[in-house]
């Protein structure tokens, strides 16, 4: 039985049906919660990283700064979502992350997570799972960088958001609440704010979605589908293991 307060729980669930011993140690996780205001940056490019977090609630973004000053943002984290993962394990961290909201975080050691997969290794190939996941979706963002154009971009970055968020039941059919701003869109999607603008405009005109006071909308999400090509399987196939 998973509980719904716990995000890392249901992140993890469809890859396997965990024990009272293993929900635990899931639980364990969130005993070092640190809560941090919108706009705190928890890892910073280069900085030694001892331990990870675990996002239990709210928005936060993992990104680069280039030489001239600009931003491209790699990833957007949701709830149950691990924040510096890889830093535990490299050493380093090769990305900053900041706070987009105000945010409740689980503090998580390398000696926990090694730990944890010492006494339960069905949870580690769950994680293992999950990074998977994560690996396909940066592909999809690496596709989408390279060969969709602006609204096709758009489209299948807010139709993967908000699977991702079904997941952690965050998202329904119709839309999800999403804190975002154009400007975070455009660090995210290679484009100018201004181009984000038109380009949410002119999905909100053909009656495709409205993105709106922190909200996007699904008007029409089949047609929304066929323009952009999103095949949500890769996403989609854990949802269904949740239902």
């Amino acid at each position: 039985m998973i509980e719904q307060g716990n995000p890392l729980a249901l992140q993890l669930s469809p890859y396997g049906s965990f024990s009272n011993r293993e929900q635990a140690v899931l639980d364990q996780f969130h005993h070092k919660q640190r809560i941090f205001p919108k706009g705190k940056e928890l890892v910073h490019e280069g900085q030694a990283a001892p331990s990870a977090y675990i996002l239990y609630e709210g928005w936060a973004s993992s990104f680069k700064l280039m030489p001239d000053g600009g931003r491209q943002i790699i990833d957007f984290s949701i709830s149950g979502d691990f924040l510096g993962l890889r830093s535990v394990f490299f050493r380093t961290s090769n990305h900053s992350i900041v706070s987009i909201t105000d945010i409740k975080a689980s503090q998580v050691t390398a000696d926990d997570l090694y730990s944890t997969f010492g006494s339960c290794p069905r949870l580690a190939t769950s994680l293992l799972r999950a990074a998977s996941m994560d690996k396909a979706i940066a592909v999809e963002r690496l596709v989408s960088l390279g060969r969709r154009n602006a609204p096709e971009r758009m489209a299948h970055f807010l139709l993967e958001l908000g699977e991702r968020l079904m997941v952690v039941g965050l998202a329904t059919e119709k839309g999800y609440d999403c804190p975002l701003s154009q400007f975070h869109l455009a660090d995210a999607l290679g484009l100018s704010a201004v181009h984000v603008n038109r380009v949410l405009r002119d999905f909100r005109e053909e009656g495709l979605l409205t993105f709106r006071a922190g909200r996007v909308v699904y008007h029409d999400i089949e047609k929304l589908v066929r323009f952009c090509g999103f095949d949500n399987s890769y996403i989609s196939q854990i949802r269904r293991l949740l239902t």
